[in-house]
């Protein structure tokens, strides 16, 4: 009895920790009152929850969390992470000319946008980690050689969703002073104002619907194949992807997706487009439906019908047992295959969308 009652003591003592450490600020705000109403108007809500487009299990069929867990720690590739410290170049973001149209990659899915004058940031992650438990999920060396005092005034931040590795509590709180908008998707928000954003900057938007209409440019959020959660409960926000449009210039921004019917749907609705910004990392046949194979990222910019592409969501941090370089190499040489133009730029480095170089496969000399 005595050992019982020890035991359910130690348990009592786990929960109330778990408890009290997700209490914490960066676990966000759970919608509620007028937010929640209109999230529970939208027409992708249902049954307590966002729902993707098509019927997306977070696990392919037959696969249980105990196999998935067992794979993930002991079937791991052993280059998850490279031994070398990243390849990468640090540009002045500053001083940029206002006339150039650039592309400055941070690794994984953060990187920077001038595009005919504006400058926008997406899911920057300047951490260091991508989870609430900073010695867990660690960038690799070399890939934070940008902090936020490197940014820039940011005309437009984009939130593709609120997963730890795309709205990073610490970077965008540094973030505040520098940020003029913000677009994100339905829910997402209300993390933001919970941790002093004006909620006056913020644009929360369904999919389908018009972000922004403004001297030129023009921005729509689109769907994704994906989820979304900062806790235990799922998919309470909406996770999206992005239409950017200029007068020059249309980019898909693509947040995280597994591959589906919406990328042909995108690309005939608002298509062509000049660039796509699509994932290629972080992939398993266990959650095949929720993040894209290397060779599907290819095929979801055919389908975009993308005249460039440029693979992200890869390069920074181990979410995934396959090697670190793996989805690089697979996506660069399916693009190959399918003479689809793809650039691969260094962290850092800055990427000239009006004339933009041949790449070179800079991975190759990182072990």
């Amino acid at each position: 009895m005595a050992i019982l009652i020890s035991i359910l003591a130690i348990v009592a003592l786990f929960i109330i920790v778990v408890r009290l450490f997700m209490l914490q600020s960066k676990f966000g705000k759970k919608p509620s009152g007028e937010a929640l109403a209109k999230i529970k108007a939208s027409p992708n809500y249902g049954d307590g929850q966002f729902m993707n487009l098509s019927h997306t299990p977070p696990l392919t069929e037959g696969v249980g969390y105990a196999k998935v867990m067992k794979e993930f720690f002991f079937n791991k590739s052993s280059r998850t992470k490279p031994t070398d410290i990243l390849t990468s170049v640090k540009i002045d973001l500053h001083n940029l000319p206002a006339d150039k149209n650039v592309m400055v990659w941070f690794g994984h899915s953060s990187y920077f946008l001038q595009v005919d004058g504006m400058k926008i940031l997406v899911d920057p992650v300047f951490s260091g980690a991508a989870s609430p438990i900073k010695s867990t999920t660690r960038s690799f060396s070399g890939s934070d050689v940008y902090t936020v005092d490197d940014m820039p005034e940011i005309d437009c931040l984009f939130i593709s969703h609120d997963h730890w590795d795309h709205l990073d509590y610490e970077t965008v709180k540094k973030l505040k002073p520098k940020v003029k908008k913000i677009i994100c998707g339905l829910g997402v928000g209300l993390h933001l104002t919970h941790w002093g954003f004006d909620k006056n900057i913020i644009i929360e938007k369904d999919w389908e619907e018009k972000a922004l209409d403004e001297n030129g440019f023009k921005v729509y959020v689109t769907p994704a194949r994906h989820f979304s959660g900062r806790s235990f409960k799922r998919n309470g926000t909406l996770w999206s992807s992005f239409v950017l449009q200029t007068s020059t210039k249309k980019i898909f921004i693509g947040g995280d997706s597994g591959y589906d019917h919406h990328f042909a749907s995108i690309g005939n609705a608002y298509g062509p487009f000049d660039l796509a910004i699509l994932e290629c990392g972080q992939y398993n046949y266990n959650w095949k439906y929720i993040h894209m194979m290397p060779e599907e990222t290819v095929q979801a910019a055919i389908d975009l019908k993308a005249g460039k592409l440029v693979p992200v969501h890869w390069g920074k941090f181990t979410l995934a047992q396959h090697a670190w370089d793996e989805p690089i190499i697979r996506v660069t040489a399916s693009a190959r295959q399918k003479k689809l133009p793809i650039f691969t730029p260094m962290i850092g480095e800055a990427l000239d969308l009006d004339y933009p170089a041949t790449s070179k496969d800079w991975w190759q000399q990182v072990k």
